[in-house]
């Protein structure tokens, strides 16, 4: 088996670009998916490929979308032969606190079908080519303690598709263990939108007394979790949930936050 294959989804900026350059970095040719962000994925395959020497590529796509799933795997299978890691980084998400009941057809359904759906077609298409290679990874993100399916008050969409996720994450790592493919989940801390690219280096500058380590988390504390996972050296890791959080009681923050400013009567 030759150079290995990455795709990322929504991988142009934030965390999923940050998996994109610590990968490159261990030599993986590199899929960039992006919905909208043409001129940051095609910035970034550039620069991985002339940084890393690695094969890089962007494929717009809607992962939402089964049509758009089934042509990004063709390219995939086109520019490098298939995908050997796949890692389901993008993941629609609604800012606006709504109750169950707010929450229009169409807002519901793309939540599903971008969280939870999108999985399901993306890693259906790309089993072939792993099982082919006798060896995968999968990769999809979560949020704290998703794998006891709380509620999520204001975040019902999501967090039915996260907690969805979990299952067939779980699922897939018994099912796809015979072929030398496993499946994790990551659950990442409360990273703040300018974090999400940064460095761990930078973040050691900083304080956060939110946060038990006492720093900010990073993208990259992501990433290298990413970068042990897909490594043959974790194959013995399948099925997992595992929370990159700096000990912080993510979700108690976020019920406490919600409550504190919930609509008043």
């Amino acid at each position: 088996m030759g150079r290995k294959t990455a795709l990322i989804t929504g991988g142009s900026r934030g965390i999923g670009k940050c998996t994109a350059a610590v990968l490159a970095e261990r030599g993986y040719n590199i899929i960039i998916n992006y919905r909208t962000s043409k001129t940051e994925a095609e910035k970034l395959t550039a620069e991985l490929s002339e940084q890393f020497g690695v094969g890089a590529i962007a494929v717009q796509g809607d992962i939402s979308k089964k049509s758009d799933c089934e042509a990004l795997i063709d390219q995939s299978a086109e520019s490098f032969g298939g995908v050997d890691v796949l890692i389901h980084n993008a993941g629609p998400y609604i800012s606006l606190r709504k109750t169950m009941d707010e929450y229009e057809w169409d807002e519901w359904q793309y939540m599903i079908n971008g969280n939870l759906n999108s999985a399901f077609y993306l890693t259906k298409l790309a089993l072939p080519y792993m099982r082919a290679e006798k060896w995968g990874r999968v990769i999809t993100f979560g949020y704290d303690r998703v794998e006891t399916a709380p509620g999520w008050i204001y975040r019902s969409a999501f967090a039915a598709a996260k907690a969805g996720l979990a299952s067939l994450t779980r699922t897939l790592s018994l099912e796809e263990a015979k072929h030398g493919i496993t499946a994790n989940m990551i659950c990442p801390g409360d990273i703040a939108e300018r974090w999400k690219e940064e460095t761990i280096a930078n973040a050691r500058r900083e304080t956060s007394p939110l946060v038990p380590v006492g720093r900010p988390g990073t993208g990259e504390d992501l990433a290298r979790v990413v970068s042990f996972l897909v490594s043959d050296d974790a194959d013995f890791i399948t099925g997992s949930m595992i929370p990159v959080t700096g000990g912080q009681d993510v979700l108690g923050k976020i019920y406490r936050a919600d409550y504190d400013n919930r609509p008043q009567e």
